[in-house]
This record gives C-alpha cells, structure tokens and sequence, in this order.
C-alpha cells in the first residue's frame, strides 16, 4: 500500500494532506475552524510546505493523525528552502496549492504578508503567541526561536582549536575548513549573513563593514552545500570541521546521524532568529491548514518539541527545558527590521560580488 506521506526536494508533490477539524490549543480534536473542509464537511486533503527537518516533521504529522485517526493518511509534506516556499507560494497566489507554509524567518513571513498570499491564523492560536513573536494581525505566527551559531566536527577540532567567537572564523587558520549552506535559498544562512553586516553597520552606518566581513569568510570558505543534507555530509566526511547553521538542526543531528557534531555558541552570541509559520490565503483546505497549525502550537505539543526536539518555543512553557538551562545560550543583539528592510539588497550584493571570488 502506498505510504502517501512522503517527502520531496524541489517541485514535485506527492500523497495529500488534511487536518483537524478543531481550532483549540489543546492537542486533541474538535470544534469549527470556520473554513472549508471537504464535500461532506469533514476531513479534506491538505499541503504543507515546510524548511523544517523532515523526521521531525513526518513525527508531527503522525502525531497529529494519531490524535486525531478520522485525518490519517491524509497529510502531504513537500520540503522545500524556507526561501523557496516564500517564492512557491507567491508564484501560486492566483491559484494556491498548499495550505501551510511551516519553517521561515521572521523577514521571510513578513514579507509574504506584505505580498498578500497569507491568512490569520487560528484567534486562539494568535493570542497564545507573545506580540513580538508573531504578525500583529496574525498572518504569520513564531513557532520558535532559532539559535544561529557554529557546528563543528568534534573529531577534527576540540579545545583551543574550536573558533571562540564570530570573528575568529576570519583567521587563516580556518582557511578551507569551512563549508556553508548554500546561502540564497536558505532563511538560516540569510538570517545568519544579514545578522553579521547588521552587526557591523553602525560602523560607518551602511553594509560595507559587513560586505568585507563576508569577503573574508569568502576566503576561508571552502564550498557552498547545496543543502543541509550535503552540508551534514560534508562535514561529517572530514572535508572541513566548521559550519554555521542552527541550534535545533545541529542537535538533531547530534543525536541523530552524526554523533560527531556539536554546536558551539558564539562568545559575543548568537542571533535568535523568530521561525514561524502561516496559512497560505484562499489554499484549498482551510480546515485543514487551522487545525494542523492549532494541533502544532499546543501547549502539550511544544513542550514535546522543546524536550524531544530541542526547540525553543515562542509560547511560555511551564519549565525550561534541562538541555536548553545547560547549554548557556546568549543572544547577540541584532536589528531584525532594517535586517527585514535590507535582506534582498545585502543578500543580492553577496551573490552578485562575494561569494565563490574570495
């Protein structure tokens, strides 16, 4: 029998989606979500689109159809780059495919509000979400916040070896044992590479501090991964012991495939990045996109996210998390909304005269 929850790169859908019926915060079913379901009011297929890590997204989903067994089967998950989804769902806008778009940063959600292609989510949903954690009109909700600092390999570099802090990367010691995700189609790269020339602006009051600063990453920089997966691999096969990515994914991998990792925080910090998700406006399952994303923000299931998935929730959890309390995590001011302002133009100029000319 053909397992219709699969999950793909690029452009290809496969299986169909649906979703709860039900709006509250709790992690079971019930109730209206006031859009349309299928023919017969009940449960219809629904898309999500998401940059989130597929096994933990495939758990979610079975999860969700578990507690809620009239939906199961029904669920299509197409992977994509947050990047990508933002510009799939603006290519669809006359004619949606997808119901939600899950896994993107604070810019790329705004944008998409801005573009017109969102809906509110669930009102219970939008009133659980702090006001600095979400659209205030609710088109786009943080679902966590995402640390953004080094992975290394432990059997390649320990101890003094290990760079300390974000300018370190720059030394020629470095040179060559970087590989970074390929930057334009990724949130966590573009979040991370705004945040350093955001860091350096008040220099000279423009991006050519930070411009400079990518120049010389540049340099050391081994090769652009052309995802996370070739980016795991990469570093795991010793061809460079160094990368820049995000907490959650690092320590899913930790955990997971690649005991050999480990994430290291920054000594002047490391940039929280707001990722969230929304529901795509006029897809062809509202029902469905309600209730998954009221199934998702549940209290019961972000405090399995943080404990099980090393997640960071944007709603107020009972207790912090005892791996969260240990790791002695330290943000690193950053100014999200000229980031928001500025992130086409900066990332545009390092693709354009950075990168691959170091």
């Amino acid at each position: 029998m053909l397992n219709r929850r699969k999950y793909l790169q690029g452009t290809a859908l496969v299986g169909t989606t649906a979703a709860l019926a039900a709006c509250g915060l709790g992690a079971g079913g019930g109730g209206d979500s006031g859009s349309d379901g299928g023919a017969d009011g009940g449960p219809a297929p629904f898309t999500i689109y998401t940059a989130r890590d597929s096994e933990l997204a495939d758990k979610v989903v079975a999860d969700f159809e578990a507690a809620n067994p009239d939906w199961e089967g029904m669920a299509t998950i197409l992977t994509l780059g947050a990047q990508e989804a933002l510009e799939r769902v603006r290519a669809e806008s006359t004619n949606p495919q997808g119901d939600i778009w899950w896994g993107g940063t604070r810019q790329q959600l705004s944008q998409g509000a801005a573009d017109g292609v969102l809906a509110p989510a669930p009102q219970e949903v939008i009133d659980a979400i702090p006001e600095n954690y979400r659209d205030p009109e609710g088109l786009w909700i943080g679902e966590m916040l995402l640390a953004e600092l080094f992975l290394i390999n432990t059997d390649m570099i320990s101890g003094d070896e290990v760079p300390a802090d974000w300018d370190d990367l720059l030394e020629e010691q470095y040179a060559g044992n970087i590989v970074i995700r390929d930057v334009e189609a990724s949130g966590t790269m573009r979040a991370i590479y705004c945040s350093m020339i955001d860091r350096l602006y008040d220099q000279e009051g423009s991006p050519e501090p930070g411009y400079e600063w990518l120049t010389r990453l540049d340099v050391n920089t081994a090769t652009y991964a052309a995802n996370p997966t070739d980016m795991y691999q990469r570093v795991s096969r010793e061809e460079a012991a160094i990368s820049l990515w995000n907490l959650q994914d690092i320590m899913l991998q930790k955990h997971g495939d690649f005991p050999m990792f480990d994430a290291v925080v920054p000594a002047s910090g490391a940039p929280m990045l707001v990722d969230g998700l929304a529901k795509i406006k006029d897809g062809p399952n509202g029902a469905g996109a309600d209730a998954f994303i009221s199934y998702l923000m549940s209290s019961e299931v972000q405090t399995s996210m943080a404990e099980e998935y090393f997640q960071i929730p944007s709603i107020e959890l009972d207790a912090e998390p005892d791996w969260l309390a240990d790791l002695g995590l330290k943000e690193l001011e950053v100014d999200w909304d000229r980031i928001a302002e500025n992130e086409e133009e900066w990332i545009g100029h390092w693709a354009s005269n950075i990168k691959g000319k170091g």
